[in-house]
């Protein structure tokens, strides 16, 4: 059990964290901190946090474990801040989309990679952001990914995977480039045509009588178009070479599908559709759905 844990961003990932760690028994004390801890004081009530702490100075110190779960884009000012406070025993993790550019900003912030420090990324979430709908189980079932630096302490890897098999995730490790490929496959591109779709459709004239009809598939589809447009513009921007790579890869693709229909190709059209349902009935689909 760890004595200390201090949370840096209490949004729907660190509040969810801090809930689970408190639920679970897994800490004695879970200090939350941002820049306006007045905004975070409900935390306490809903049972979050023990308390919240402008003071990240203070609170890092002496602590077991240091999580940062602020946007990739704020990571690296977090980092400076606390760079001369937190203890050399102390764990410093974080929860961002994007691995390469957290590593690259500890670099630069800490003038060296610690350690202590254990790179991570929960594969989980909702479209709805903010402490206010933390789960105590948001993260059971659901991979974490760890990315260790070639320094990272085997005692501070495994604290940190310890910390997420107990709020119930399984836990894997892989190096930062081979993360930010694959999550710029299943998660960063498909946000980025969700995006594109709902604004596309959003501009139309007609767009009220769209929405009007749009059935269960379309809102099933557009879902992730609810999520936080701030967090999505700092990962799109932290992993741009691998977000532009498979677009440029999609729009070639949709090239082909408007030539193909175009020229009225059924067959085409019909080894598509069948090709696309076997790879997601063999990968994607559980036995019992």
């Amino acid at each position: 059990m760890m004595d200390r844990l201090v949370i840096i961003g209490l949004g729907l990932i660190g509040g969810s964290l801090a809930l689970a760690a408190k639920q679970r028994g897994l800490c004695n004390q879970v200090i939350g901190c941002g820049r306006d801890p007045e905004k975070l004081v409900g935390a306490i009530g809903l049972g979050i946090v023990d308390q919240v702490s402008g003071d990240w100075e203070q609170a890092v110190a002496g602590a077991d474990m240091v999580v940062v779960a602020s946007p990739v884009n704020a990571v690296e000012a977090v980092f400076e801040r606390i760079a001369d406070c937190v203890g050399t025993d102390t764990i410093i993790t974080d929860v961002g989309s994007t691995k390469g550019s957290v590593i690259a900003a500890a670099q630069r912030a800490f003038g060296h990679l610690p350690n202590n420090f254990v790179p991570a990324h929960p594969i989980a979430g909702t479209e709805y952001s903010g402490y206010e709908h933390a789960q105590a189980d948001l993260f059971v079932d659901h991979k974490v990914i760890l990315t260790p630096h070639a320094g990272s302490a085997v005692a501070a890897i495994e604290k940190v995977s310890a910390l997420w098999q107990a709020v119930g995730s399984e836990v894997v490790q892989m190096d930062s480039s081979t993360h930010d490929q694959v999550l710029a496959a299943t998660s960063h591109l498909p946000h980025m045509l969700v995006f594109t779709l709902m604004k596309m459709m959003a501009d139309r004239d007609d767009h009220q009588a769209i929405f009007d009809f749009a059935a269960g598939g379309f809102r099933d589809f557009t879902r992730i178009a609810s999520s936080d447009p701030k967090m999505w513009r700092a990962i799109a921007l932290a992993n741009d070479k691998e977000v532009i790579d498979l677009l440029t890869q999609y729009q070639a693709q949709l090239g082909e599908l408007v030539e193909k229909l175009a020229d009225g190709d059924g067959d085409y059209l019909q080894q598509l559709f069948s090709d696309a349902k076997l790879a997601r009935d063999t990968h994607l689909v559980k036995p019992n759905e």
